[in-house]
């Protein structure tokens, strides 16, 4: 697999699998980051737009790389939705140039895509018990053959970006993420730096009562694209972990351990949230096809540790004493986790 080149490296996914994979394969791995990004440096890091087929295959042609692990995507709905020929030249012609590109030098391809390829049962319009309509959980738990039925640009931008890449190189593997939970390289992109980055400057966040997803630790994400990109398993997997949560609850842990103001974080069911970008519902990921293919659960629960486990609409309100409630505490267990928070798991 090496050397192996990362592209999308000023995403969360990409950002922290540039730091996993460059850890342990120093002076292998190129990450490759869009021009604009310009603070974005480092040892291995270079500039190149991944739809420019031409730059793309320069960088190919000096490498010689083994490996690909595609992680290009513009994930901001509402930009891609005012702009959807940025979003089809960031989403699918990226990824046509990088498929054909790892076919045509020889190079093993992971290609990542995204859980809001799905649209989520509309919880208004189903019948199901007020609760679950109010949390969104009445669709949910989508497997790989489920069909897709993306509501936003970005959505079907991805899911046509899934299938050029199948087409092109049918032995890639293409694996499907939800919210990576790990920094960012600016401190406010992510769910969790964007969350944080709001409390941090006293300004309020709205999130939703009734669109979740199945978040996963980036460390964790990490190691199954390791295994992937080692191996020359094909096709599609769902990469979900296994504790689906709303937005509403995923800022809830953020104002909690980050020991922000309670009173900034707000709450509204999605249908208030305005025509643009359209919101989804409830699209948590059945990875049970993954789990499998490895034999084990590679997922542990994000946040790890019940007792991070928002259980009502308040919990962030109440903080138990002696509860650390800061930046620090935040950077140890919601980017990352121990060995003692995951005992029993």
């Amino acid at each position: 697999m090496l050397p192996l080149v990362i592209t999308g490296v000023s995403g969360v996914a990409g950002f922290n699998a540039l730091h996993w994979f460059t850890a342990r394969y120093a002076g292998r791995v190129v990450g490759v980051r869009p021009p604009a990004t310009w603070r974005l440096t480092g040892p291995g890091i270079v500039a190149a737009d991944t739809a420019d087929r031409a730059a793309l295959e320069r960088l190919f042609s000096e490498h010689q790389f083994q490996a690909v692990l595609n992680t290009t995507g513009n994930c901001a709905l509402k930009s891609c939705e005012l702009d959807p020929e940025m979003s089809r030249r960031t989403n699918v012609v990226s990824a046509a140039n990088v498929a054909a590109l790892a076919r045509r030098f020889g190079c093993r391809l992971v290609h990542l895509s995204s859980d809001l390829v799905f649209s989520g049962a509309d919880p208004l319009t189903l019948p199901s018990p007020p609760s679950e309509r109010e949390e969104g959980r009445v669709r949910g738990r989508y497997r790989e053959t489920d069909p897709v039925d993306p509501v936003t640009v970005y959505g079907k931008t991805m899911a046509e970006g899934e299938g050029v890449v199948r087409v092109i190189d049918p032995g890639a593997a293409v694996l499907r993420i939800s919210l990576p939970m790990g920094p960012s390289f600016n401190r406010h992109a992510g769910a969790i730096d964007w969350i944080g980055s709001r409390f941090r400057k006293g300004r309020p966040a709205t999130l939703y009562f009734d669109e979740v997803r199945s978040c996963a630790y980036t460390d964790d994400l990490n190691r199954v694209f390791d295994l992937f990109l080692r191996n020359d398993w094909s096709g599609l997997y769902h990469l979900g972990g296994p504790r689906p949560l709303t937005l509403y609850q995923i800022a809830q842990v953020v104002n909690r351990v980050g020991g922000y103001d309670p009173h900034l974080l707000k709450g509204c069911p999605r249908r208030e949230a305005g025509p643009i970008p359209p919101r989804v519902g409830n699209v948590s990921m059945d990875s049970d096809k993954l789990l499998t293919r490895l034999g084990y659960n590679p997922f542990r629960p994000w946040p790890a540790g019940e007792e991070l486990v928002p259980t009502d609409r308040q919990w962030h309100f109440r903080r138990p004493q002696g509860e650390p409630g800061s930046y620090q505490w935040l950077v140890e267990r919601l980017y990352r986790y121990s060995s003692s928070e995951v005992v029993g798991w």
